[in-house]
């Protein structure tokens, strides 16, 4: 029997905290470095679907988010130009919430449970064993010739078709889905060249282009400025946990194209498929070697096939074809509706 040992999370977002609150209820000592401070507005669709839901149950956080204020989306459509798929019912339910909300509840629960919260901390240490990376995304300046960028903003006074509208454009997509306190929240990835001129406004290219359904929609909306945000540098290529020496979960493991709805999902469940071999780990009962195997190989398995379809995914929302007459024909059949919400699940 080893004698038990601490877990140092490197990021406080969704799956750090997620993690660190887990390992607290298991008895397992536990500090978060979080480089940023809580709460405040963060990239994001705010969109929990697939199996995030139910891993949220199952670590007795549901309750927390539905008190907070969370809302369900059962509905959700896509347009493409002059085409629009049908309002469809979601295979299950989403849940939808502000991460200015979210992680300030998380950050709270974890300190409820006596955990070691540092906030504006950077852990710039080179020790590996019982460090967990759940800093965020790796950042790329140029994916295959193309910068990605995200932005997000809160607005009222939209009406939505479906609970979540996904409208796509040749540049990038945006989703507006409905969120806590009668507001949407309007999130976008986009691509552009290095060195293309940005539009001057912060969030133009949020508001959709000339003409179109997104740039309607959002005509009589009231914005709130103080909750826009950006972020850049995106890097949306699979990455396998087997491949990194060191504990990844979250986006510090690999993103997942935001078109699938699937990212706050893996934070949730990254973080519960770390928690058994951590607390082994904690209690003495696994060596650091073996608990970061595990997790590795758990998380490739959970993850890697969905990760190759949401990759096809991304491609199709900027290719021509949704745009095209066949477009129109694809939007309406149920086979991509199958590829959106089955197999990036």
């Amino acid at each position: 029997m080893r004698a038990p040992k601490s877990i140092t999370i490197v990021g406080g977002g969704l799956a750090g905290l997620t993690l660190g609150i887990g390992l607290r209820r298991r008895g397992i000592s536990v500090s978060i470095w979080e480089s940023g401070h809580y709460p405040r507005h963060r990239v994001c669709g705010e969109f929990i679907s697939g199996n995030g839901s139910v891993v949220l149950e199952r670590l007795g956080l549901r309750e927390l988010f539905k008190n907070a204020g969370a809302i369900e989306a059962s509905t959700a459509q896509f347009i493409a130009g002059q085409n629009r798929s049908p309002v469809r019912e979601l295979p299950g339910r989403a849940i939808c919430l502000s991460r200015y909300v979210m992680d300030d509840l998380l950050a709270k629960e974890f300190q409820r449970l006596d955990g070691d919260l540092r906030e504006n901390a950077r852990w710039n240490l080179s020790e590996t064993e019982g460090v967990v990376h759940a800093g965020g995304r790796r950042p790329r300046a140029v994916e295959r010739g193309w910068r990605w960028f995200g932005l997000k903003i809160h607005a009222r006074g939209i009406a939505l078709a479906a609970d979540l509208e996904m409208h796509i454009s040749q540049s990038g997509y945006v989703g507006v889905n409905r969120i806590n306190d009668d507001e949407v929240n309007v999130c976008g990835l986009f691509r552009a060249r290095p060195g293309e001129v940005q539009p001057e406004s912060r969030f133009e290219r949020l508001r959709g282009e000339p003409g179109s359904a997104l740039r309607e929609r959002l005509a009589s909306a009231e914005f709130d400025e103080c909750s826009f945000c950006a972020v850049a540098g995106l890097f949306l290529e699979p990455q396998s946990a087997a491949e990194k020496e060191i504990v990844c979960i979250g986006d510090a493991l690999t993103m997942i194209p935001p078109v699938t709805g699937n990212g706050m999902s893996m934070a949730f469940e990254s973080a519960e498929i770390a928690l058994a071999p951590l607390s082994a780990f904690g209690r003495g009962e696994m060596s650091w070697p073996e608990a970061r195997k595990k997790i590795a190989s758990d998380c490739d398995t959970a993850f890697a096939q969905r990760l190759i379809w949401a990759r096809r995914l991304q491609c199709l929302m900027f290719s021509p074809l949704l745009r095209s007459r066949a477009g129109a024909v694809l939007l309406n059949s149920e086979m991509l509706w199958r590829l959106m919400f089955t197999k990036t699940r």
